[in-house]
């Protein structure tokens, strides 16, 4: 690709409008996909169902790592002179390390596989394997098209995965596939990169991009930002599994905290995760100002955070009520610090996206970690379970947030 074909100048309006309207649809197919197993499958095959769901999520949480430092390294090539300097091509090595992750998977699943999966064990592995190698090629994909400025195409591999999903979900309701028709659907859309491929020549262009750093730095930086996605899965996707870690029987309160905790949080952290692309790119883009960078995007998610506590606070005791039924009941001060807490989490997503487009690798994963174990050990104190609830969703993100805003705050070397 020459210089003249590439687009130029920042993240703008448009492309965040892109992104945006591409996650408002991946939204609602996944909720569509989560209905239809509920309606076609018994409780007992839904909480099957519900625990490969999120570990799918996990896994493919920490691949978002992938995008993070594909998405810097593609935008810093844009900007610096390549002469000189040795390249690595992120489409092959996202392919090494899927197939790398796909292979421990199935290596290690002997020893927990039959703790996490209670039926089709064997299909559960390998769809678990075979889905994380194509994510990783997804992510590694979404990252180039984001360095390099291609948001419509960025969106289109959003939707596409999406779409894959809840077509395969409606299939299996209307043919009677049962459980493991939805299990395919949960990774279905790993597919989604090689499509696009196939359809797009200009993702075909932009997966010709390389990265101007040997191949050892790009995988050092690579396994910072997998770290550190992988402890904001745990602390994001995995929050129930944590509760149920240091809770033991949760019962039916814990049945209402989990669902409240879920509802809370999706509308802030599904946008800002699908919008990672963007916030590195921006943050990039504004490497030489970086906590300031940091104020405009923050300022928006404290926005629209507080009117989100307001209304979970006013309406979403009567919400949950009428949505789910009357066993479902939660006080408006749990739901709205509950919205608090996702507005924390929010919070150190912006900073961790700062920290890894300034190349604090370890600042970035060491903060996300920090706010995991952070939260983790709050969630032990001997207190309600919905107040240790509430009090690690607030003060376990501060943690991280701290380690991130130290490092930025430092002078660039």
């Amino acid at each position: 690709m020459t210089d003249a074909a590439l687009p130029t100048g920042p993240v703008t309006r448009s492309s965040v409008a892109k992104v945006g309207v591409a996650t408002a649809l991946s939204a609602v197919c996944g909720y569509a996909v989560l209905y239809l197993a509920a309606r076609d499958l018994d409780p007992a095959g839904f909480s099957i169902f519900g625990v490969f769901w999120g570990a799918f999520g996990l896994v493919s949480g920490a691949a978002f790592g992938l995008l993070q430092q594909t998405t810097r390294e593609i935008r810093l090539s844009r900007h610096n002179d390549p002469s000189g300097h040795p390249i690595t091509r992120p489409l092959r090595v996202g392919a090494v390390v899927g197939l790398i992750s796909a292979a421990v998977i199935v290596a290690t699943a002997p020893l927990w596989s039959a703790h996490v999966f209670a039926e089709s064990q064997l299909l559960s592995v390998v769809l678990l394997a075979v889905g994380l190698a194509g994510f990783c090629l997804h992510t590694s994909l979404l990252g180039m098209l984001a360095g390099d400025n291609r948001w419509a195409q960025y969106g289109a591999l959003m939707v596409t995965d999406a779409v894959i999903r809840v077509t395969v979900a409606a299939v299996t309701v209307v043919v009677g596939w049962g459980l493991v028709g939805f299990l395919w659907a949960t990774v279905g859309g790993a597919i989604a990169w090689l499509l696009l491929l196939i359809t797009s020549p200009t993702a075909r262009l932009a997966a010709h991009l390389v990265a101007h750093e040997d191949t050892r730095s790009f995988l050092r930086g690579a396994g910072h930002a997998v770290a550190a996605a992988g402890a904001s899965a745990v602390l994001v996707m995995g929050f129930p599994v944590l509760l149920k870690a240091t809770s033991g029987d949760l019962g039916p309160t814990g049945g209402v905290v989990i669902l409240a905790v879920t509802l809370t949080r999706a509308p802030l952290l599904v946008p800002l995760t699908a919008m990672q692309g963007n916030l590195i790119a921006h943050f990039v883009d504004q490497r030489g100002h970086r906590v300031r960078a940091l104020l405009a995007p923050a300022a928006l998610v404290v926005g629209i955070g507080a009117i989100g506590v307001v209304l979970a606070w006013w309406a979403g005791p009567w919400l949950l009520r009428t949505g789910f039924g009357s066993e479902y009941i939660a006080s408006g001060a749990l739901l709205g610090w509950l919205t608090a807490g996702a507005v924390a989490i929010a919070l150190l997503t912006l900073t961790g996206a700062a920290a890894a487009a300034a190349a604090l690798h370890r600042a970035y994963s060491v903060g996300w970690v920090c706010a995991t174990v952070a939260s983790a050990l709050l969630l032990t104190l001997p207190l309600t379970l919905q107040t240790r609830t509430v009090v690690a969703l607030l003060c376990g993100p501060v943690v991280g947030i701290a380690v991130h805003l130290v490092a930025l705050s430092r002078p660039a070397t």
